[in-house]
């Protein structure tokens, strides 16, 4: 298999399906839903047992691989979703419920699982950070899940399968001498074990944001605060609809996970609440710097007000002395003085001075915390 399949390809414009084109079809309509992030559709095709493994590269215009015997196993991961006549003839030949090929078209579901009988059909987020733009990917992956096979669907390449094909691909790797409900574990645990790279992104983005409110606090400093907390958000509410797909899968309502898995199972929703655990403690940082944030603001516009309301007081008393010798009286102190109008500057200026010998002595005009 050609080196870097699975790395994600170069797009020059995201296109993406509007939800009013779905609007009035009837259900099970195939429609794309979501943005287009893969030109072509491309599939692996990997057929093993203990004994035997096979694996291919193909393309939609070669023959999809046939339902296989009950003692060897084919997982088929697709990967692009543009093509929704293929996508329609695959689900004929595996016998897929038009609803599981709506679901699969429709990326923006959250997390689910859902026994059709024949097949258990799971939907799952999955998440990267980018540490470069600081933003959150996101991305849905289809399982359908059968008596002998799994086939997998996403809208482009993103490598979170690749450690599961290195362990079917070693010979003797107890993964190969399973039954397939151990393959939808190994997926599944995948997709969970990135949201902890997840999550060490937004830790690692949140912990100079703590340092940077202390110091020298900034509109695009809460800007920063504002878009990580939306990240965590965003992932918190991923987080919830995944722990229910799981704890589902572990009471034993679905036919298709044995009891050799559930245990496997638990462990990937420990995992689940791990996570969720430490993304609170990352909404709690970022919750105490907007508080430090906003705390700072107002203690710097307290502070601002506080020096104007000096500098008004400073000039209160001038105010004041001339407001008293513009009066027109008839008989006023120092109207027929020489220096009288000195004199009341004099007295102003005095005033003033004393008032910011006052003030300084206070700190009251420093507009940094005197404290």
């Amino acid at each position: 298999m050609p080196k870097g399949q699975d790395e994600p390809p170069r797009m020059k414009k995201r296109r993406s399906t509007s939800h009013s084109r779905k609007a009035g079809l009837p259900p099970g309509t195939l429609v794309h839903i979501g943005e287009i992030r893969a030109d072509h559709t491309t599939l692996t095709s990997i057929s093993y047992d203990s004994a035997h493994f096979t694996e291919k590269l193909l393309s939609t215009v070669e023959p999809t691989p046939q339902r296989v015997g009950p003692h060897e196993f084919t997982w088929l991961d697709v990967r692009g979703l543009r093509d929704v006549t293929w996508l329609g003839n695959l689900g004929k030949q595996f016998n897929l419920h038009p609803l599981i090929l709506e679901d699969i078209l429709n990326t923006h579901q959250r997390s689910k699982v859902e026994d059709y009988g024949d097949v258990l059909f799971c939907v799952v987020r999955l998440f990267a950070w980018d540490a470069t733009s600081q933003s959150l990917e996101s991305d849905q992956i289809s399982l359908v899940l059968g008596r002998n096979f799994v086939l997998s669907f996403q809208e482009r390449s993103t490598g979170v399968f690749e450690p599961v094909r290195e362990r079917l691909r070693a010979p003797g790797t107890p993964l190969r001498n399973k039954p397939i409900d151990h393959l939808a574990h190994a997926l599944i645990d995948s997709i969970v074990d990135r949201y902890f790279l997840v999550v060490e992104g937004l830790d690692t983005a949140a912990a100079p944001v703590e340092d940077a409110v202390l110091t020298h606090p900034t509109p695009a400093i809460l800007r920063t605060i504002n878009g990580l907390r939306h990240e965590v958000q965003t992932i918190r509410r991923a987080i919830t609809p995944l722990r229910e797909v799981l704890m589902t899968l572990n009471r034993g309502e679905s036919r298709f996970f044995g009891d050799e898995v559930r245990p496997y199972l638990r462990d990937v929703l420990d995992h689940t609440m791990h996570v969720q655990e430490d993304l609170d403690s990352v909404r709690d940082v970022l919750s105490g710097a907007l508080e430090i944030y906003l705390s700072s603001v107002s203690n710097r516009l307290n502070l601002e007000v506080r020096v104007l309301a000096v500098l008004t007081t400073l000039f209160l008393p001038a105010t004041l002395i001339a407001g008293v010798f513009g009066m027109n009286f008839q008989d006023m102190p120092w109207r027929d003085v020489h220096d009288g109008f000195w004199l009341a500057i004099s007295l102003m200026a005095v005033t003033a001075t004393v008032l910011a010998a006052i003030f300084w002595r206070r700190k009251w005009l420093k507009t940094d915390d005197p404290n």
